[in-house]
């Protein structure tokens, strides 16, 4: 309903007072998509929805992951909140369950729609639709939170002038009360990812944050000393920095400077959702060597800044994406698992580490209590034997719902990292007295008992020889000890390529009876463990992030590959002014690709231009023409017959057919003249070449050579050698 300058959707209000009447920016149908998909289908069906897209706009758009930056924040019923670039509503939904209310401002009307739509039964939500500059003086100046979420890199477009950062955190800070926070998650220009070979998150190419941004572009992402420079240089005094991975989009675990990322965590880095990326080495392993060196921080994908007063909370993990694959061809349900998915925190106080675990949901607080009858379960289990068992008390929020707190373990190292050490030492007699250990403790009175499912190598803390189980989430009464033992160590060696291939590994493997087809079936049953946990409890099912990255259909790509598929591509256009074609009046054109196969070149023809020759690719290739286009029109055939030629060879061309050329040479070259066309080209006058093209192996070329050979040899009537 719209009443004057306001609207409201559902129980959302809408505030069109300082609204230009046009939306400035806009990705046009797709954000028509995404109106549609809101207004009819309801938020919990949304998972399903984006499977069903495998597009990169609704996936980060409607994932529920991307609230995960904001929904460890110590936010409750007594805070306001103001959230500036509010879009699609990516996070509102988080902050209106945690905040009493929350104020929204964004700049496009349609993008506040779709915010308002998903979230029109919260009535504590408020979008102020324009230009922030016109609301910002309206704004109440005692929030107690204020969200920048992929916001603060537009400050320039924002506000402008000549210090548009600064500028942009100062008007904010007036909006924060003194005991308040300022919230800004914005991605590292030196992130790893982008010196492994992912593009630029905002202009799309390669290195081009690292370069400081030679082109130019309206977003401007900092290293950690430069958003430091600018807090300082605005009188901030109180700021604290978290480390959101593998990044604030689609973070998983929050890390800070009080408690850092361990050697061995960091294994999650594809996350190239929008474009192909390089894969120019393994980022686990240079994770690894910065951690060791003291150097995450520099190099952490992403950034969340938080000013005013430090949380306790040092580390966030959430589990709402737990496997990397959705196919499977074995029934989890066999293994008589519980799920249910939430958020575990580190929290730090007085020196003091405390863990705590939190449903996501009111439906997932029975899974919480579940963990207390799991621990005294498994306490009774395992006396008199060489584990313990972390100890969990549970207890309540305000509004009723359960949470664990659990012992923290302090100056302890996981199994994992002893098993690692040994094989870096090549310390046989060690690995297999730490792995003897291991499996004597998963056969202690297993017998008509539960077992804990996840009794894997990092979830055994070790503290001189006190060994302690960390985790038991995961529980089944229907697997024996033998495939628990075995399930561990194959996790461990998949884990890790070098793990699997060292001596010390395939030993133990093959005493437990571990070949390759076994390795098969046990990967195929994690898969269903996978599967299971992202399973709801009505039989719907979500899809990992892993999954959707292939569904989109953005690849990556060893660099080998990357840069052999460059030269694959190199389309080259020679101009002949009446002299011939020369490499001196030639260029590459690096867009005509628009897809892997298919050429759609565009040539900007110069006055005095007679003749356009194309080379599209330099290897032999086989090339289907769709169509030629001049001053706007298709040439018909006749035309065709008179302006084209190649020095390949056709194998099908007939009137009803678009010819077929095979180019046996490594210079392939497709000439249109147009001085048989008309008049000579004018200038800015466009020639357009749509072709298909299958590059060709020296293998495959030869066969249809001697196929061709064998029998007759057929010539269009407008090819010319």
């Amino acid at each position: 309903m719209q009443t004057g300058r306001t609207e409201k959707i559902g129980n959302v209000v809408l505030d069109y007072s300082h609204y230009p009447e046009q939306d400035f920016y806009c990705d046009g149908a797709s954000e028509d998509a995404l109106l549609e998909l809101v207004k009819t289908i309801p938020p919990r069906e949304y998972p399903q929805e984006i499977y069903k897209a495998a597009s990169w706009e609704v996936l980060y758009h409607l994932s529920d992951l991307r609230e995960n930056i904001v929904g460890w924040l110590p936010v409750d019923k007594s805070m306001k909140v103001l959230e500036i670039g509010s879009g699609c509503g990516a996070i509102t939904g988080s902050l209106a369950q945690k905040a009493g209310s929350v104020t929204c401002v964004d700049l496009s009307k349609k993008r506040s729609l779709i915010n308002a739509y998903r979230h029109q039964d919260c009535d504590n939500v408020t979008i102020h639709v324009g230009n922030f500059s016109d609301i910002e003086p309206d704004l109440p100046t005692d929030y107690d939170f204020v969200c920048l979420i992929g916001v603060f890199e537009y400050g320039q477009s924002y506000i402008g002038g000549k210090t548009p950062f600064h500028d942009f955190y100062r008007i904010i800070k007036k909006h924060v009360k003194s005991d308040g926070h300022i919230v800004i998650a914005i991605e590292n220009k030196l992130g790893l990812k982008y010196w492994a070979g992912c593009r630029e998150d905002h202009v799309g190419t390669f290195f081009s944050g690292l370069e400081d941004y030679p082109q130019g572009g309206a977003a401007r992402t900092f290293s950690r000393s430069g958003l430091e420079k600018i807090l300082k240089e605005c009188g901030e005094t109180e700021y604290h920095f978290y480390y959101p991975y593998p990044d604030y989009k689609f973070m998983t675990t929050l890390y800070s400077d009080r408690y850092l990322p361990k050697v061995g965590e960091l294994s999650n880095n594809l996350r190239n959702f929008d474009r192909d990326r390089m894969l120019l080495f393994d980022e686990k392993k240079v994770f690894d060597m910065l951690i060791r060196e003291g150097l995450f921080g520099q190099y952490s994908n992403s950034f969340l800044v938080m000013t005013g007063p430090m949380t306790d909370i040092v580390y966030s993990r959430f589990s709402n994406d737990r496997a990397e694959h959705l196919s499977i061809k074995f029934c989890a349900k066999k293994l008589g698992l519980l799920r249910e998915r939430g958020r575990t925190d580190i929290l730090e106080k007085d020196g003091k580490h405390t863990v705590r675990k939190y449903p996501a949901t009111s439906a997932a607080a029975a899974h919480i209590e579940a963990l207390a009858e799991n621990e005294s379960i498994f306490t009774e289990r395992f006396k008199g034997s060489t584990l313990s068992v972390n100890r969990l008390e549970l207890k309540r929020n305000p509004d009723g719902l359960p949470f664990a707190e659990i012992e923290y373990l302090e100056n302890s190292r996981t199994l994992e990292e002893l098993l690692d050490e040994c094989l870096q030492n090549n310390d046989e007699a060690g690995f297999d007295k730490l792995f003897d250990r291991y499996c004597k403790i998963a056969a202690w009175k297993a017998e008509g008992t539960k077992q804990d499912y996840d009794l894997t190598f990092p979830n055994i803390c070790v503290q001189g020889d006190i060994w302690t189980m960390i985790d038991y989430e995961w529980t089944t009464d229907k697997l024996t000890p033998q495939q628990i033992i075995s399930r561990a160590l194959n996790c461990y060696g998949q884990e890790d390529p070098v793990r699997m291939e060292h001596p010390i590994v395939k030993k133990h493997l093959e005493a437990l009876g571990i070949g390759k087809e076994q390795m098969y079936e046990l990967s195929e049953k994690e898969l269903a463990f996978q599967h299971f946990v992202l399973q709801e409890k009505d039989g719907r099912s979500r899809t990992a992030l892993g999954q959707l990255r292939h569904l989109i259909g953005n690849r990556a790509v060893p660099y080998q590959e990357f840069f052999a598929r460059a030269d694959r591509k190199k389309v080259q256009v020679f101009e002949d002014f009446g002299a011939g074609y020369t490499p001196e009046h030639s260029y590459y054109q690096y867009d005509a690709y628009e897809a892997d196969d298919l050429i759609n070149a565009r040539i900007i023809c110069k006055a005095g231009t007679k003749a356009i020759r194309l080379d599209p690719a330099e290897l032999p290739c086989l090339v289907q023409i769709h169509g030629i286009e001049w001053r706007g029109k298709a040439l018909t055939r006749a035309q065709l017959d008179q302006c084209l030629s190649t020095n390949g060879q056709v194998l099908a061309d007939t009137p009803s057919h678009v010819p077929t050329v095979l180019f046996e040479t490594g210079d392939p070259n497709i000439s249109v003249r147009l001085d048989c066309l008309d008049n000579e080209a004018t200038d800015g006058e466009a020639l357009i070449i749509r072709a298909q093209i299958a590059w060709l192996s020296a293998e495959m070329l030869q066969d249809i050579q001697a196929r061709l050979a064998a029998g007759a040899r057929r010539k269009g009537f407008w090819f010319q050698r």
